[in-house]
This record gives structure tokens, C-alpha cells and sequence, in this order.
């Protein structure tokens, strides 16, 4: 079968052996898998001498086989990938077997992936394969970051600074569901206008001078993933009391902050990745109930996986990249 692997310190695309089931796994025939920041790290995680790993994390397809023990899945069925393995019930940090699919796994990149049953679920009927693909680490983390973490309510305002990412065009979308006001950030004019349109209230430039566009507003909430470049500039404007959920750090992973301004602001800071089954079963019914769609910024075929990776890379992206098997 056709995947993206990375094998001594080289991403390759060309045909790797086809999984089959063991017990209490299924075999599911991807037709699409969306990309995720964590498929340009795990080559670093790797190494340059590991042997061969598919990557992607998310994806969905068909059931092709069923491993013995199997029950409430048939061949046929169309599910998507809980890329959250083996976390399954509502816990403040996830167990100490959790991983995330495709490391040390293989992943979704590929035309076939034989996973167990515990990790999938059924498709929303109304999406397609590409959209459905999305249904992962992005809206995973995007719910639990808004719902258990920031534990948002009707009538706050959600400050999110980058408006881009797969997981911000989530959050946006579950925010004004729940009927939060949302303020976002980018460079980038197109992006600023994009996140208009998804249902942002107010999207301002990065550059600009936040304390002072956002004087008249109150920061109940922030969510940030870019890290060291924007922690303190959140700070600065949330409100006393606030909170500022963080999940993830694409600029820097170590910063600096005034320790007595935080303690006299009484604020309150998250950290926060992926989530457990129960929460993504709740993001799915959300999802479903507001028949949302998910933002999807290009699609590529499984050949040109390089060249999604490199917009990835590059910050090009308003929502997920997918390819197609």
C-alpha cells in the first residue's frame, strides 16, 4: 500500500506492507487523512537512525476487516480516528499508557491503517471523507482547551491570538456556538478576513498594539498556541481574574513572566493537550448538533504529501491541509 513514512532520517513516499487484524482491531481502508503540527516534529522525535513510521494522526475511511472479538462495527461502515489512544474517561492529565497515533505506530498517512476498535468512531453522515478526516487532534484539542479547561460561557469574550490554525477555525466555530464574543489575531490580511467570515467579531493584526485596539474590551478568556511570542502580549490584556489556557508553543517553548503582576491579577493559567474519548464524543455531538464544517484549506493527493507538509511548514495554511488515499 501507498504512505508518508520517515525511515533513517528521510521522509519517503512509495509502498509499505498492508496491516492486517489482530484482536479487537479493525482494518480501516482511509480515504483521507488531515495534517497535523505534530507530523513535522515526529522526524526530529525519531531520529535519523529509526526504522520506518507512517505518519498523520488523523483520518477517515472504511472498515475492511474485522479482528476477532470485534462487536458494534461492521465491514463497510464509515468511522473516522480517535487519535487519542487509550485515554478514555474525563481525567485532569491521561494515563500513563497514552500516546497519540503515529508514534510509536504507524499512522493515517496511508492507504490502509489496522487500529483498535476502542479508537474509532462513527462518521458524521453529512461530511464528506476530506472533511471528516479533520475530526481529530485539532477539534479534540480545541474543545477541551474552550469547554473543560476555560469552561466558557454565553456572553464572555475569547481572545485567540493566531486565527489560522486548524484548531483556532475549530475554537472560533465552538465559541460563538456557545455564544461567546471572539476576538482573533493574524498577520495577514486574508486570514484576518477569513476569520470574519467563520464568525469571529473582531480580528486585528498581530503587529497591531493589542492593549490599545482592545482597550474597550474585556478579556474574560485567552486561548494561545503560539508561545513565547504572544504570552506576555495575552497577558497584558486579559482581564484580572481571567484565564489563559495554552496548548501548545510554535514560536518558543520557554518565556518569561512578572510573577507579582500575576499574582496580584489573580489570573488563572491551563495547560492542555488533545483530550480523552469522552470529550471527543462530546466535540463530535457538538459538532454534529450545529452541523458544522470544518475549515479546510487545501487538499492534496497522498504523491504531493511533500508539498503539504512544506505549506504546514510555512504558516501558509487557514485551516487543515488534507490529502486523499
Amino acid at each position: 500500500m501507498k504512505a508518508v513514512f520517515f525511515e533513517n532520517g528521510q521522509l519517503k513516499i512509495a509502498d509499505r506492507p498492508e496491516p492486517s487484524a489482530t484482536a479487537g482491531q479493525v482494518v480501516v481502508k482511509l480515504k483521507a487523512a488531515s495534517l497535523n503540527r505534530r507530523d513535522l516534529y515526529t522526524p526530529k522525535r525519531l531520529g535519523d537512525k529509526a526504522s520506518a513510521v507512517i505518519l498523520g494522526s488523523d483520518g477517515a475511511g472504511i472498515i475492511e476487516a474485522l479482528g476477532e472479538g470485534v462487536k458494534n462495527f461492521k465491514i463497510g461502515d464509515e468511522v473516522i480516528i480517535n487519535p487519542s489512544l487509550r485515554w478514555y474517561e474525563q481525567s485532569v492529565v491521561p494515563p500513563a499508557d497514552f500516546d497519540i497515533v503515529s508514534l510509536p505506530d504507524d499512522g493515517t498517512f496511508a492507504e490502509k491503517i489496522a487500529i483498535s476498535v476502542e479508537q474509532i468512531e462513527p462518521k458524521p453522515a453529512y461530511l464528506t471523507f476530506e472533511e471528516a478526516a479533520t475530526l481529530g487532534i485539532a477539534p479534540l484539542t480545541g474543545y477541551r482547551a474552550l469547554v473543560t479547561k476555560a469552561a466558557i460561557q454565553a456572553g464572555e469574550t475569547l481572545f485567540i491570538p493566531g486565527a489560522s490554525s486548524g484548531v483556532a477555525t475549530f475554537i472560533i466555530q465552538f465559541a460563538k456556538n456557545l455564544g461567546a464574543r471572539v476576538i482573533v489575531t493574524s498577520r495577514s490580511a486574508d486570514k484576518l478576513a477569513a476569520a470574519k467570515e467563520l464568525g469571529a467579531d473582531l480580528a486585528i493584526n498581530t503587529a497591531d498594539d493589542w492593549s490599545l485596539r482592545l482597550q474597550d474590551e474585556v478579556i474574560d478568556t485567552v486561548i494561545d498556541s503560539v508561545g513565547a511570542a504572544t504570552f506576555n502580549r495575552s497577558l497584558a490584556v486579559l482581564k484580572k481574574g481571567g484565564k489563559l489556557v495554552t496548548f501548545g508553543a510554535t514560536t518558543a517553548d520557554v518565556t518569561s513572566f512578572n510573577l507579582r503582576d500575576f499574582f496580584y491579577g489573580q489570573y488563572t493559567l491551563y495547560g492542555t493537550t488533545l483530550g480523552c474519548r469522552v470529550e471527543f464524543r462530546a466535540c463530535l455531538a457538538h459538532i454534529t448538533t450545529h452541523k458544522m464544517k470544518p475549515v479546510i484549506d487545501r487538499v492534496y493527493p497522498i504523491e504531493q504529501a511533500q508539498q503539504a507538509m512544506e505549506r504546514l511548514r510555512k504558516n501558509q495554511q487557514f485551516g487543515k491541509i488534507v490529502i486523499t488515499m
